[in-house]
């Protein structure tokens, strides 16, 4: 069914995502006074979740970056407070709650995409790219259907700021971790020789 080397690619997906998920993104910045010892740090107000989604599927392929983000999706509705604000089955009446479930659909393009395309560093900013766009489109789909019920002026302005706090806000940050990602798993596939 699973290779050993998908399920260990799955566990280190798994990880990375929970660890991404309280891991805040940021840059180092370019000092303004070059006698002052200290790096500006640059927030890019994103965690590193949505990277390590987008890793995993470039690393670890399809079946395992979908493992990973199921059994991330399982541990945060029963057991465990994994996700940014808790965990819990309750969770799926929060906003964010489709932009996680667009983790898994995601993670498997990405990894498909990652080894159809040659091995090449547009390739895998492609395939990443194409996994954060599923990820918003999940989440808008998400909050479009929960928002369907009562179609009234309210709703469509709740509706809309909503979309723009959790779509449009994140997504500059999420572009750089875009870049980021592709960087980071072009060298690792060519360390590792795949």
């Amino acid at each position: 069914m699973f290779s050993l080397v998908e399920l260990l690619w799955a566990l280190i997906g798994l990880i990375l995502t929970i660890g991404g998920t309280f891991l805040e993104a940021s840059l180092a910045g370019i000092p303004l006074n070059w006698m002052d010892p200290a790096i500006p740090i640059l927030s890019l107000r994103v965690t590193w979740q949505v990277g390590a989604v987008l890793l995993i599927g470039s690393l670890g392929g399809r079946n395992a970056a979908a493992i990973s983000q199921i059994a991330y999706l399982l541990i945060g509705l029963t057991w465990f407070n994994v996700f940014t604000a808790g965990g819990g089955p309750n969770y799926v009446f929060q906003p964010t709650f489709g932009y996680l479930l667009g983790f898994v659909p995601a993670a498997w393009l990405c990894g498909w995409l990652a080894f159809q395309l040659p091995r090449r560093l547009e390739s895998l900013a492609f395939s990443n790219l194409c996994g954060l766009l599923t990820i918003h489109a999940a989440g808008l789909s998400y909050l479009v259907a929960v928002h369907a019920a009562a179609w009234d002026n309210t709703s469509l302005a709740v509706l809309s700021r909503t979309a723009f706090n959790y779509s449009l806000l994140p997504l500059p940050g999420q572009l750089v971790l875009v870049c980021a990602v592709a960087v980071i798993a072009f060298c690792l596939r060519h360390i590792l020789l795949y």
